[in-house]
């Protein structure tokens, strides 16, 4: 059980993926019976947003400084204008309500929304990190509860088909 609580802990940190993925894997019986609902979240939320201050903090920094380097100058540039041109965007059609955009944009399940773009997000509209943090969260626990509703049903479903 130790072993399936740290791949969830592992899986809720990989970026696209993230809690979305881990608890669908928690709550599934696929290595073993399902980890109990509480210590699950807690877990995932908790590798889910431990990358969050790194992202915040230095993501901006290391593509400023990779940006003249020979092989990943242009990746690196690309990621720079693509972050300030959508940060601006978002802050354009958000106005004041910024941190409900954010808590919306990483609290609904789609692929590229979530806690890794959506710091990524906040550090390039120069956000409040305390602010910039809850708000991120609050949408991690967001999509976790909607993946839990959308794996029991799922998972629920199948259980019954292949029984």
């Amino acid at each position: 059980m130790l072993k399936k609580y740290l791949l969830v802990f592992l899986i809720s940190m990989v970026p696209l993926i993230e809690l979305r993925g881990a608890v669908p894997v928690g709550l599934s019986s696929l290595w073993g019976s399902s980890l109990p609902i509480v210590p699950l979240y807690i877990i995932c939320i908790l590798g889910n947003m431990l990358p969050v201050p790194f992202i915040f903090f230095f993501a901006r920094k290391v593509l400023v400084w990779g940006a003249d380097k020979k092989f990943i100058g242009k990746f690196f540039t690309f990621c720079l204008e693509k972050g300030e041109k959508g940060g601006k965007k978002l802050q354009e059609k958000a106005g004041r309500g910024l941190y409900w955009a954010l808590f919306l944009f990483v609290g609904i399940p789609l692929p590229g929304t979530g806690a890794w773009t959506g710091t990524l997000a906040a550090s390039f509209l120069d956000m409040d990190f305390k602010k910039s943090v809850i708000a991120v969260m609050a949408g991690v626990i967001l999509a976790g509860m909607i993946m839990g509703l959308a794996s029991f049903g799922i998972f629920g479903a199948f259980g019954t088909i292949l029984n």
